[in-house]
């Protein structure tokens, strides 16, 4: 069971107060309306946002609860709380744990198994070969265990690249990228270059590898399913930001 998870179900959550919650257009964007009244942020705002894709989106997770909210099932309105609570003032934090990431990303490091080593060239090598013509980013790869030192121009490409998104944006960006262990295939399912289940399953190729020889534990393929719930939240939040707006 993850953190957030045991957190959640040791907490008495609230209970479910409204009937019915819905999109509602407005000045400056779209709202969500519980019983007619506009549902606030942790810090009071109220929850607005620049589509009504991604607004009906989350009026679904809150009318999906039960007799009580629980946030852990909300992944696109927790996108939405940190993107309008917290991300004005965390943009730079942000960027640089993105480069952090980038600095030891998962497509770098390859297994010294043979078997294991041809599958991650096979599936990470065209990551990497976009990532140096899309992103303008080069990355060493390397057998050992021992870090590498990448070059510094490609960690502050990927740095400026993630600050000149919005908050929106980035939000997402910083939240997909620890759940893959690697900023190129976090910059790729941002940019359209795969979606959201090919970037899983890429970032997932020794995890996988070993369940195959060794048999799965049940504790981390439960865990294992609420990061892949958190990264395609990642993925509808990305996709629906443009969608049909006020």
């Amino acid at each position: 069971m993850s953190m957030s998870k045991a957190k959640a179900e040791n907490r008495e959550l609230p209970k479910r107060f409204y009937k019915d919650a819905e999109a509602v257009p407005g000045e400056g964007g779209w709202r969500i309306h519980l019983d007619g009244r506009s549902v606030k942020t942790p810090a009071k705002q109220t929850l607005l946002l620049p589509s009504a894709q991604l607004a009906r989106l989350i009026a679904g997770e809150w009318a999906a609860q039960d007799e009580r909210i629980d946030p852990f099932t909300m992944p696109l309105t927790r996108l939405a709380h940190v993107a309008l609570d917290r991300m004005a003032d965390a943009r730079q934090a942000a960027a640089a744990e993105i480069a952090k990431y980038a600095s030891t990303d998962t497509l770098c490091y390859r297994s010294e198994d043979s078997a294991l080593s041809e599958r991650q060239a096979q599936i990470w090598d065209p990551y990497l070969a976009w990532a140096k013509t899309a992103l303008d980013v080069q990355f060493a790869v390397t057998h050992a265990i021992s870090p590498i030192a990448q070059p510094q121009a490609s960690l502050d490409t990927l740095e400026r690249r993630a600050l000149a998104l919005d908050d929106l944006r980035l939000t997402a960006l910083v939240s997909a990228t620890p759940i893959l262990t690697s900023a190129i295939l976090a910059f790729a399912l941002l940019e359209e270059e795969a979606n959201g289940e090919s970037v899983w399953r890429a970032s997932r190729l020794e995890d996988d590898f070993q369940a195959e020889r060794w048999g799965e534990d049940a504790e981390a393929v439960q865990a294992a399913a609420h990061r892949k719930r958190d990264l395609l939240a990642c993925e509808t939040w990305f996709r629906s930001l443009d969608g049909d707006g006020v």
